[in-house]
Parts: C-alpha cells; sequence; structure tokens
C-alpha cells in the first residue's frame, strides 16, 4: 500500500468514528435546555452572630498611699485607720485614731525593722505589701476591723454597713464580694492583695 492510500484510510477511518457518535441534527435540536434555576446554587443561609455578654474590666489598680507623720491631707482619716489597724493586727500597741502622730511613727518603724524593710517610717509600698493579711469567713482580729471601717466609709446613706467587731461574718463576706464584682475582680469574698489595695486607696469612694 502507497503512503497516499494510508494517509486516505486513516482519514476515512476517523470520518467512520466520528460519525457514529455525533447525534442527529434533529434529535440535538430537539432536546430540551435545563433550566437555568435549577443549576443556580441555594443561596447560604447566614447564622446570626451571637452576642457575647461584655465582661467587666478589673478597675485599675492606684497605687499605694504614701503615709508618713502628719497630716496627710491627700488622703482621709479612714486610710490611716487602716494602717494603725494592721499595724495593731501585728502587735503594735497603738491607738486607732486616724491621726499619724509620733506612736504611728514609732510602731512603723519597728514594724520595718522587724521585716528587713528601710527603718524610715514612712509607709510605700513595700510597707503596705508587708503588713497586709488575707481575710476570709471566720477571720477575726484588727484587720477584719479596718475592712469593716472601709466598708462604712464608703456608705453613703448611714455612714454604717457593718459592725466593726473584727469578725468576718456572712455580711461582711457579702459586702467584700460585691465591692470586688464592682471592681471586676473575682467576687470570691476573700480579702487579698488587690482588694486590699483598692480598699486603701479609697477605689469606689464618695
Amino acid at each position: 500500500m502507497t503512503a497516499r492510500k494510508t494517509i486516505g484510510a486513516a482519514v476515512l477511518a476517523a470520518g467512520t468514528i466520528a460519525a457514529s457518535v455525533a447525534l442527529p441534527a434533529s434529535t440535538a435540536a430537539a432536546a430540551p435546555r435545563a433550566p437555568i434555576a435549577a443549576t443556580a446554587a441555594a443561596p447560604a443561609k447566614v447564622q446570626p452572630a451571637k452576642v457575647q455578654p461584655a465582661k467587666v474590666q478589673p478597675a485599675k489598680l492606684q497605687p499605694w498611699p504614701v503615709l508618713r507623720q502628719g497630716k496627710n491631707s491627700a488622703w482621709p482619716q479612714v486610710t490611716v485607720r487602716s494602717l494603725q489597724y494592721l499595724l495593731v493586727q501585728h502587735g503594735a500597741k497603738i491607738p486607732v485614731t486616724g491621726v499619724f502622730g509620733v506612736r504611728t511613727k514609732a510602731a512603723v518603724i519597728k514594724f520595718q525593722k522587724a521585716h528587713h524593710l528601710t527603718p524610715d517610717g514612712v509607709v510605700g509600698s513595700k510597707s503596705w505589701n508587708a503588713l497586709i493579711v488575707t481575710l476570709r469567713l471566720g477571720s477575726k482580729g484588727p484587720a477584719v476591723r479596718a475592712v469593716q471601717d472601709q466598708a462604712n466609709f464608703r456608705n453613703g446613706k448611714n455612714g454604717h454597713s457593718l459592725d466593726v467587731d473584727g469578725s468576718y461574718g456572712k455580711k461582711t463576706k457579702a459586702w467584700v464580694a460585691a465591692f470586688q464584682k464592682a471592681e471586676g475582680f473575682r467576687a470570691d469574698g476573700i480579702v487579698g492583695k488587690a482588694t486590699w489595695q483598692a480598699l486603701v486607696t479609697e477605689s469606689l469612694s464618695f
């Protein structure tokens, strides 16, 4: 077989195959066109966004008060009383008057020496951190009186929220928990460092 015949046979074979698979014109024209809507994707359902309840942000703690002998006019007397109650909690024999006098300064110096702090009689952050004690339901003593005194200081109605009896009962715990909640703290009713710092820096006071 010559090359021309071979090429011709290949073309004929290809035409035969194409004819066997092609649809007749009448059939192609008769085939209905699929509606567009049938092939369009259904619109995605939009889920409403879940709104998370707003969280109370903890209040930014103010620096510890700096107290020294004299008037301490930048702070109310309840702040000095809290200092004096805490000193008494640690064994000092001083009256709780809200006035930082000679006896209070001497008690501060004695406490600072015992805790390896600079014995200058000035109460700053290091002295406060050494003075505070953790209080909870069942605690007793002058430190509890300091918390109760602070509660009464914040009472804008009659000046008396709690009995200043040095006994950490259910009423004191409830007041502390409410104070912590207002501050954005964990409202566990336990007076730790952050709660003490908010108390003695007069946070939420009138």
